[in-house]
């Protein structure tokens, strides 16, 4: 299977099944077996996947894409040991990073519902091409990338998370802030937006919002 066809979703379902981390191989850039040269959608894909899961507090080194021809079965055994190792370091999904089960869960979920939006997304106004690998590393690094993120997908994102908390408990934006970590005056900026669009309600008496029924 080309590398390009390996969706966003595969790796978020993998991620939320307990895998520790996902590893991409494929054709070497330039060497692709189809006219699509899907191994550059797979490179787009890797960046922004790592983007969104660091996003959610999980180490985006759980993601990687390597390049190796089926001719290299050495260059994949010492690949996959080097990955296994670095796992290893780094620890077991959500443990290392400080997120407990359900915390790890929920903001897996967040992701996955919001992936049809980003990947419109990021196909309107995010997708670049280019010739070589350094020139992707660099402008998933840059500030105008970096702008465009927080613009488009960030704010979404936060909502997604919080509509998922509050479809369990009404919990009030202070509760909200502390198990989510987003910051209390950006957790009630983003329960103001979605109530004025009818999708929370906050009950008076016991100063709490729920998802609005």
């Amino acid at each position: 299977m080309c590398t390009g066809r390996v969706d966003l979703e595969f790796v978020l379902r993998a991620l939320s099944k307990g895998a520790d981390g996902v590893f991409i191989g494929g054709c070497w850039l330039g060497e692709c077996h189809y006219v699509t040269e899907g191994n550059y959608d797979a490179l787009f894909n890797m960046h922004f996947g790592r983007k969104l899961l660091e996003r959610i507090g999980i180490n985006p080194k759980r993601l990687r894409l390597e390049w190796i021809s089926a001719s290299e079965g050495t260059r994949y055994a010492e690949v996959m040991n080097d990955f296994g190792k670095q796992l290893k370091e780094i620890g077991p999904l959500g443990e290392s990073e400080g997120l407990d089960a359900e915390t790890l869960k929920l903001n897996l979920m967040a992701v996955t519902k919001l992936l049809p939006y980003a990947k419109l997304v990021e196909r309107e106004r995010l997708r670049v091409r280019f010739d070589k690998q350094e020139q992707y590393d660099e402008y998933f690094a840059s500030d105008e990338f970096n702008r465009l993120f927080e613009e488009l997908i960030v704010d979404k994102l936060a909502i997604s998370r919080i509509m998922l908390l509050l479809r369990d408990n009404p919990l009030s934006a202070r509760d909200i802030s502390d198990v989510l970590g987003i910051k209390a005056n950006e957790v009630s900026r983003h329960l103001s937006n979605s109530s004025r669009l009818g999708l929370v309600s906050f009950d008076d008496a016991e100063k709490r919002f729920a998802v609005a029924s």
